[in-house]
């Protein structure tokens, strides 16, 4: 079977970065599982996978634009600090999900000021170039279930966190998972590679 719109397919992958740096794999661990055609990935990878089949390697080399796009200078915000009341311990690198006019958006803390604390609501790799190297590990028909709720029902690994792939590097296609390239914040995801998310 090859990929195609309505199908669920398993790969391994390692993801690079611009600068040649591995930002993470799942070789070794468990393999991510997703349903194409439903913005589970970032849309470059997605495209690449298309009508591949199980057992197919390949290297993605997926353009900013095609990946977590640009920085958007908008979505960094200095915010009051007592915006934070009641949370201890608020350092650089600490992440929050944020309630915007655009729904909850997973922002990192990247400086504290005196009275107020500086976030960023980018991906962690936006304004990046990608490059995967992809393994093909199984392709499946999706269920009705399945193609209905977005994503696959099976356990599977999620790739790259911080939306690797994922558009959403968050982990759920439902409101609590994002996946590997996909754009929800495990796309443009929070905790997944090549995930698109919802994001």
């Amino acid at each position: 079977m090859i990929i195609d719109a309505k199908t669920v397919v398993t790969i391994h992958y390692r993801l690079h970065n611009s600068a040649g740096e591995k930002i993470e794999e799942s070789f070794g661990g468990a393999p991510m599982e997703y349903l194409h055609g439903a913005q589970n990935l970032i849309p470059g990878l997605e495209a690449q996978l298309q009508g591949k089949k199980a057992g197919d390697t390949f290297t993605a080399d997926i353009a900013e634009e095609d990946a977590y796009g640009a920085i958007e200078p908008g979505l960094v915000q200095e915010v009051p600090l007592s915006a934070f009341e009641g949370v201890d311990d608020i350092i650089p690198g600490t992440r929050f999900m944020a309630q915007t006019e655009q729904g909850p958006r997973p922002v990192v803390v990247t400086e504290v000021k005196d009275d107020t604390v500086i976030v960023d609501g980018n991906h962690p790799m936006a304004g990046q170039a990608l490059s995967f190297y992809v393994e093909v590990a199984d392709v499946r028909a999706a269920t009705e279930d399945e193609v209905a709720h977005g994503h696959p029902h099976q356990e599977g690994g999620c790739c790259g966190g911080g939306g690797c792939g994922s558009h959403d590097h968050d982990h759920s296609h439902d409101d609590d998972h994002e996946c590997c390239g996909g754009s929800g914040d495990c796309a443009k995801g929070d905790d997944c590679c090549g995930g698109h998310g919802h994001h």
